[in-house]
């Protein structure tokens, strides 16, 4: 087990100083990467992460130092060995074949990992997957880490980040021990619990290789939201704030950066980022008191990365997408909030951030006070435009360096440690972990609580939810209860997505496995959350079921008509 602990806040305190140094010393000509062998070597390398970011940026030409402020995806699930079809898109991506060939060729300062989950919101700006199995993503990583090495940035560690949230949106699904939603974690209310398991997702991250996960969510769930829904820890400020703490320091606790996102809270709109630019019309009083208080908990917890939003925040900055707003991102998030970690764009390939050209958009969100570009559509646009902007005075040769030291930084805070061996993957320990948190958020809407199911069980559910009716099933049957195919007392499951229409009026209990609204609805003596599809989460809702366990958890988040527990207060 390997703790980071260290507040952002005074870890960069001298960088404004830092960078004023190192603005006269880079290097501004082109120059082809160098060898391994001809690499400078800082003199007397300081043995702190920002000595050690400051020493390296001092040997960086302008190609480098661009490079590292690049985060794109590949096509590809190998470094080195693609399909023609990868081959085809990296080619329109970056003129290059291989994962390994855009490393190189645009000295990248890291690579996300991108992959497809089920009822996955964020599937529009998802062009490909990465992912298969934890082995080939171990592979993957150790191969993007072999070409990074190459570079003059090589002495810190490459990024390779990806979103693994849990719940809907979780990329590496085979494998892996799957976490409940973060609204499931809110329904529990425990932040001890929430650390235990996001150090476990944190370890398991970290043996496939995986450096940085952009999570956790911080998000308030203020409005009925499809595109955050269970994402977010729920609806109250200083709950979610606990929630967000706990996950950045079980994640960093185990070397893995947390991100928190989407800065300035995407849950204040229903709107859709991937699709169009949603507007967040409250107050600027109602963002401090409701959106900002989990960021700042986020940052006070030690989180390395926030990650800004596609959003017209009207309060602050009229009309300006917040990833590029200088007054959201630097007056606000910097200023107001005193974060001085790497600040993260969310996809460039998302509708908002597209009209702009790549090499513009890079430009502008570096200036608003970005520091790291991620998935930008076009990577050989967006390094030519970011190399024109330095050169001709747009993109002030300091804002570039103050970034890229960020970067540089966060990376040397995750040097020199060993990676856990893929054996830690859906240990005891994890799947202990994973189920504590699942049990814990079990909540009753309406019903008995100490009242098992009575008789035969049948198990129903809306479309698509095969794998969580069969996963409930098994758990049942292993709990001692009796379920048949027809005929049973019935539970009715409904997920992501389902409404009053996927319900059944004979139904003896339903169970939402996602956000809870739908329960509003639903005409049975028995209602129940899981807010998750999880294989822990059938396994806490059979305990409940069979009367081996109580439901202890509250919703998150307001459901019309039903209190936030039928058991006690």
């Amino acid at each position: 087990m390997f703790r980071v602990s260290t507040n952002p806040r005074r870890t960069f305190v001298a960088l404004s100083a830092l960078t004023a140094l190192l603005v006269s010393g880079c290097a501004s000509e082109a120059s082809p990467p160098p060898s391994p062998a001809s690499t400078p070597s800082p003199a007397s390398p300081a043995t702190d992460p920002p000595g050690r970011a400051t020493a390296l940026v001092r040997t960086l030409a302008d190609e480098d130092l661009v490079g590292q402020v690049l985060m794109p995806y590949a096509y590809g699930s190998s470094a080195t060995k693609v399909s023609p079809g990868s081959a085809a898109g990296n080619q329109k991506l970056a003129g290059v074949d291989t994962p390994a060939e855009m490393v190189a060729k645009y000295r990248l300062g890291g690579v996300i990992l991108v992959g497809f989950s089920a009822d996955d919101p964020t599937s529009k700006n998802q062009a490909t997957t990465n992912v298969d199995n934890p082995k080939q993503v171990r592979e993957l990583t150790t191969g993007l880490r072999e070409a990074a090495g190459q570079l003059a940035a090589g002495p810190a560690p490459f990024l390779i980040g990806t979103d693994q949230e849990y719940g809907v949106v979780t990329r590496i699904t085979d494998g892996v021990t799957l976490l409940p939603s973060p609204l499931a974690a809110g329904a529990a209310g425990d932040a001890a619990l929430t650390e235990a398991a996001w150090r476990a997702a944190g370890a398991e991250l970290a043996a496939m290789g995986i450096n940085m996960d952009f999570a956790p969510v911080a998000d308030v769930l203020a409005t009925r939201s499809t595109v955050i829904g269970s994402r977010s820890f729920g609806a109250d400020p200083e709950r979610a704030s606990a929630q967000v703490a706990g996950a950045v320091r079980g994640l960093q606790a185990e070397g893995v950066a947390a991100s928190v996102k989407h800065f300035p809270g995407h849950g204040l709109s229903a709107a859709d980022s991937h699709k169009d630019l949603p507007v967040v019309s409250q107050s600027r009083a109602v963002l401090d008191s409701t959106a900002f208080p989990p960021f700042s908990a986020g940052i006070d917890a030690g989180a390395m990365a926030v990650m800004s939003a596609h959003l017209d925040v009207t309060a602050i900055d009229p009309g300006v997408p917040a990833t590029f707003s200088h007054k959201v991102l630097t007056d606000v998030l910097r200023g107001q909030l005193g974060f001085q970690g790497v600040v993260i764009t969310d996809g460039m390939n998302m509708e908002p951030a597209k009209r702009w050209s790549p090499g513009e958009a890079a430009v502008r969100a570096l200036n608003a006070g970005n520091d790291l570009i991620l998935m930008t559509p076009n990577v050989s646009q967006a390094y030519d435009g970011l190399l024109a902007a330095l050169r001709d005075g747009s993109l002030p040769r300091a804002r570039l360096v103050e970034a890229a030291t960020r970067v540089l930084t966060m990376k040397f805070k995750l040097a020199d440690r060993p990676t856990p061996d893929l054996s830690t993957l859906g240990s005891a320990e994890h799947r202990t972990a994973a189920a504590d948190l699942a049990a814990a958020a079990v909540t009753m809407l309406r019903g008995k609580c100490d009242a098992p199911v009575a008789g035969p069980v049948t198990v129903t559910s809306a479309a698509g939810r095969a794998t969580a009716r069969a996963a409930l099933t098994e758990a049942l049957t292993a709990a001692g209860v009796d379920v048949v195919p027809s005929g049973g007392r019935i539970v009715h499951l409904v997920g992501y997505g389902d409404g009053a229409g996927d319900l059944r009026d004979d139904a003896a209990v339903t169970v939402a496995m996602d956000t809870p609204y739908v329960l509003a609805d639903a005409k049975s003596p028995t209602l129940l959350a899981t807010y998750s599809s999880s294989r822990a989460s059938m396994t806490a809702l059979a305990g409940v079921l069979a009367g081996k366990a109580l439901p202890t958890g509250r919703s998150p988040v307001p459901v019309t008509g039903l209190p936030a527990t039928a058991c006690g207060s």
